[in-house]
This record gives structure tokens, C-alpha cells and sequence, in this order.
């Protein structure tokens, strides 16, 4: 990420802040080393400071470990593999929660701009859709993280759940960046939410928003060498005065 246009005159705080948010990356490439339980914990304690709609605090995490994360991967990846999710007009996706119906206009160029830098990063050519897929399947080896959190939310709380949960996944990503870890929120668990449901026994009344895979960055990872950007203020804010 760019650095951001923010004046120089600000607090202490609001400067740890900027390089907070200007280091945070998603992380496409891991070190198997495990991250220790008490900086873990430290982690998510930090998040658990995230608001929610009357202080609901919608949010519960399954968090893997050692050889649950290894066992987990394997499964995850072969299941992804057979229901033919590297084919990107044909994956059969069942989330929880409908995911985008299409993007378009600046959303689509976004999102095609992000696309191609990855693919740039990792050698797959333009136009080169096997290469494409088989890069997306690195998601269900969750980019050789050595820990997965598993975010769910109450069925009852509906879409209002789901957003709360989002403002505890921003609250995770800077507590990790914060510890020197690295992070990359996944959508694609999601996609499978019945697998992932079945494989953790998870109680149908809680309903699957996103996973988080986490650990230490590879810095050598083709992955990790690009960086997305961010559009001007004067793009997305209308000031009414």
C-alpha cells in the first residue's frame, strides 16, 4: 500500500496508526513457523476491543494449531480441488452469506488491477487461466500459514452480525501488524462454508463470514512483492456543509 496523504502534524498515536495501516498487507506467502499461544492470545484480545451493535460482540473464532492446521489444509485443498474451484466461471460456491453478484465499472477495474499484480508477482501470464486457478487454490492451502482463525456470527443477528464481524477483522489485522505478524482475510473459506461447518462442527445457527490465515511473512514469496493502492479522498468522500 502507498504511502497515505496525511499530514505530518499529528500525535504519537495517530502516527503509529499510519505505519500500522501502511505496513498491513495480505500475505500470500507464509513461514511454517508457528506463532507462540500468548501472542495469539495477545492478538485477539487486542481485537475484542472492536465496536459492535449494542456491545453484542457477534464474533467467535476457532483458531487451529500444529497438526490441525496441517490436517485441516490437506483436506480443505483436496476438497477445493475436486469441486473444480480453479475453474473461475464454474466454482460452486455456497457461502453463508451471498457473495458479491458482479463487479462493475471502478469496482471491476479495482479488482482487475489487483488480479493482474498478483499474477505478475507470481509468473502467471496474462490470459493464462490454468495459472490463474491454480494460484487461487493457494487459498485452500491457506498460502502455507501455519494458524487459520475460522470467524463466525450469530444466524439471528443477520447482515448487522456479518458487518460487526468485519469491523473485528480490520481490529485482528492491525493487532497482527501490530506483533510483527502477517495476515490475509479469506473469502474463500466461505465459499465452502458447509465443509469448513462440518469439519469443525460448527452449529448451523452460526453462520461463516470469513477465515483469516496468519503466521510470519516469507519475505522471499514472489507473492509478497506487490502492493495494492488506494483511491484519492476526493474519490469516495462528498462533504455536505
Amino acid at each position: 500500500m502507498p504511502a497515505l496523504a496525511i499530514a505530518t502534524d499529528l500525535s504519537d498515536d495517530a502516527h503509529a496508526l499510519v505505519r500500522l495501516v501502511e505496513a498491513r498487507h495480505s500475505c500470500r506467502g507464509f513461514l511454517p513457523t508457528p506463532v507462540p499461544r500468548a501472542t495469539i492470545d495477545t492478538m485477539l484480545t487486542i481485537a475484542q476491543g472492536a465496536a459492535s451493535w449494542c456491545n453484542s460482540q457477534p464474533w467467535e473464532v476457532i483458531v487451529t494449531e500444529g497438526e490441525a492446521t496441517n490436517r485441516f489444509r490437506d483436506k480443505l485443498y483436496a476438497f477445493a480441488t475436486n469441486q473444480n474451484w480453479a475453474d473461475q466461471g464454474n466454482r460452486p460456491e455456497r457461502p453463508d452469506f451471498p457473495f458479491p453478484a458482479r463487479y462493475v465499472g471502478i469496482y471491476k477495474d479495482r479488482q482487475r488491477k489487483t488480479g493482474w499484480a498478483l499474477y505478475q508477482a507470481v509468473g502467471v501470464a496474462h490470459g493464462d487461466r490454468a495459472g490463474s486457478g491454480r494460484q487461487m487454490l493457494e487459498n485452500f492451502r491457506l498460502f502455507g500459514a501455519p494458524h487459520v482463525m475460522i470467524i463466525t456470527t450469530e444466524e439471528d443477528l443477520g447482515t448487522y452480525g456479518a458487518i460487526d464481524c468485519g469491523g473485528y477483522v480490520a481490529h485482528v489485522l492491525l493487532a497482527a501488524q501490530s506483533l510483527g505478524l502477517a495476515t490475509i482475510p479469506q473469502a474463500a473459506l466461505a465459499g465452502v462454508a458447509d465443509f469448513v461447518r462440518d469439519w469443525f462442527a460448527i452449529p448451523k445457527h452460526r453462520k461463516i463470514v470469513c477465515a483469516i490465515s496468519f503466521g510470519y511473512a516469507d519475505p522471499e514469496h514472489p507473492a509478497n512483492s506487490f502492493r495494492t493502492t488506494r483511491e484519492k479522498l476526493e474519490n469516495v468522500v462528498r462533504y455536505v456543509g
